[in-house]
């Protein structure tokens, strides 16, 4: 043991919980070692301020108590408020662009007149068929003669006589 020094022991351990065997190793090296000397010294000085420490009680003010709670209930009802903070500032974005939506397309709805075709001096007005979707789709009587149907389309698309 003369040859390696007893400063790993003191590092890796608390000198509380060495055996005597290896606290014998370590007075003996330490009175041979002056710079182990001091780490045991160092060590020892450690280990009684740790348990001196520890064996104080501590008096906390006669009003701690009524701080601490009044310092949680101010969390508590800062808490309530800063959740409902934090909801809003997640989707208060979402919720005015949403709101802004809405309000621009009842305004196009309900304000703005219908466009109506003005002929210049003239001019004939052309008047455009417009049809639902509704219409165009369970109207079928409504087709005309010389339109064909999505069924002869593809009849004639997808014919096998014309070898496509």
């Amino acid at each position: 043991m003369r040859d390696e020094h007893i400063t790993h022991m003191l590092e890796n351990m608390p000198l509380a919980s060495l055996g005597e065997s290896e606290l014998a190793v370590i007075r003996t090296h330490a009175g041979v070692c002056p710079d182990c000397r001091r780490a045991y010294e160092a060590a020892r000085v450690s280990a009684l301020l740790l348990r001196e420490r520890a064996a104080e009680t501590f008096e906390p003010s006669p009003f701690f108590q009524t701080r601490v709670t009044a310092t949680l209930r101010e969390r508590q009802a800062s808490t309530e408020t800063s959740a409902l903070r934090r909801l809003w500032q997640a989707t208060g974005a979402l919720v005015s662009s949403m709101a802004v939506t809405v309000a621009a397309l009842a305004l196009l709805t309900f304000i703005n007149p219908a466009h109506q075709p003005q002929a210049g001096p003239g001019q004939a007005v052309s008047t455009v068929n417009s049809y639902s979707a509704e219409e165009v789709i369970f109207d079928r009587n409504n087709v005309p003669d010389d339109e064909m149907s999505y069924g002869q389309v593809l009849t004639t698309l997808y014919d096998e006589d014309t070898g496509r």
